[in-house]
């Protein structure tokens, strides 16, 4: 979409939250991505601040969001992982993008600093898969001459809970490694290898890898930051050595057929550039495309559109990236499509 009309949108959205007020509305309830949680906290603190809705947020994980939105038992759901479109037409949602992060093994290795252990996605496969089950593995020192590697068990720490963090994780899992694609698979919940020690939820993740020496996991990023965990870099599709970051997962994306095609449903991992972390992810918000209580969806609608508008520097702050405009212009268009039962569009006119 040019940059203009992308413009006159934001611009048009401002002149109506300026022209109108916010409007303390009903509280908000939204469930789903534990990942995306620390950017709907913040966004929700400042929009109250301004005059908005309370937000009540659960984050029980992006499987939990999206059968509690197909329930119709919150305003939205939360999700990293896209619905097909297919699913969104049988269940009649309306589907956009929110912000940019990326998912991070983390590893409690008390002499190993925190980017100093690199891996490939290939041997990174074989760790969760029960394949290699030292530190001081022969593929594990290959890639780290001069590390000094434990000769420890590693202690596996996965997922419990649907998760879109999980999908996203094995998704890039299976596009390196045939052998897991083969006997993995993709999916938000996954059959793990005995052994594993399974935690509920991003935060259930970080403290058992904090408890358990020799463990590995998997996060979002922001909660790397947040917990100051220790994060491994890969090996990405270029060969090339990355750390995670937000400059890293936005060069992934610039990378991908989100900016190419204008096609945000596929997934952001393993991306080309020799600069793109390879486990970048999306997360997205998902809403009734017919709303049967208006009064529920409207501060839902001007919660996100101030955000858009207002929650850049917050984002970065919790270590999100933004959407680039022409993506943002589609979350924009997909909240204007929001109509109540007769029909009428509520994702603008709501603003009035």
């Amino acid at each position: 979409m040019p940059l203009i009309a992308v413009s006159r949108l934001a611009a048009l959205a401002t002149l109506l939250l300026a022209s109108t007020g916010l409007w303390a509305a009903e509280p908000m309830s939204g469930a789903g991505s534990s990942a995306a949680h620390p950017v709907y906290r913040i966004w929700a603190e400042q929009f109250k601040k301004a005059g908005g809705a309370e937000l009540a947020y659960d984050p029980a994980g992006s499987s939990a969001g999206l059968q509690k939105i197909r329930a119709r038992q919150v305003d939205f759901g939360a999700t990293d992982v896209a619905p097909k479109s297919e699913e969104l037409a049988r269940d009649n949602l309306v589907l956009f993008p929110t912000v940019i992060s990326g998912v991070v093994p983390v590893v409690n290795l008390p002499k190993v600093e925190g980017g100093k252990l690199v891996l490939t996605g290939e041997v990174l496969a074989r760790i969760f898969a029960g394949e290699i089950g030292h530190w001081d593995a022969a593929d594990i020192r290959a890639l780290n001459p001069g590390l000094a590697l434990p000769a420890k068990p590693i202690a596996v720490v996965v997922r419990s809970d649907g998760s879109g963090t999980t999908y996203n994780f094995t998704d890039y899992l299976a596009k390196v490694s045939p052998a897991w694609k083969q006997k993995m698979g993709v999916g938000t919940a996954m059959k793990w290898p005995e052994g594993v020690v399974a935690a509920k939820g991003s935060k259930g993740v970080v403290e058992a890898v904090q408890a358990t020496a020799g463990s590995i996991g998997y996060v979002d990023y922001n909660y790397v930051v947040e917990h100051k965990l220790k994060a491994v870099a890969l090996k990405n599709a270029e060969g090339a050595v990355v750390e995670p970051g937000p400059q890293s997962f936005q060069n992934a994306l610039l990378q991908s057929p989100w900016m190419q095609g204008g096609d945000f449903t596929q997934t952001l991992t393993n991306q080309p550039g020799r600069d793109s972390w390879p486990i970048t992810m999306g997360t997205f918000v998902v809403m009734p495309r017919v709303a049967d209580r208006p009064e529920r969806a409207v501060p839902v609608i001007r919660f996100f559109t101030w955000a858009f508008i207002h929650g850049d520097d917050l984002a970065k702050k919790v270590n999100f990236v933004r959407l680039p405009n022409s993506i943002q212009a589609k979350s924009f268009r997909a909240i204007a499509s929001i109509v109540d039962r007769r029909g009428t569009p509520i994702g603008v006119d709501s603003l009035h």
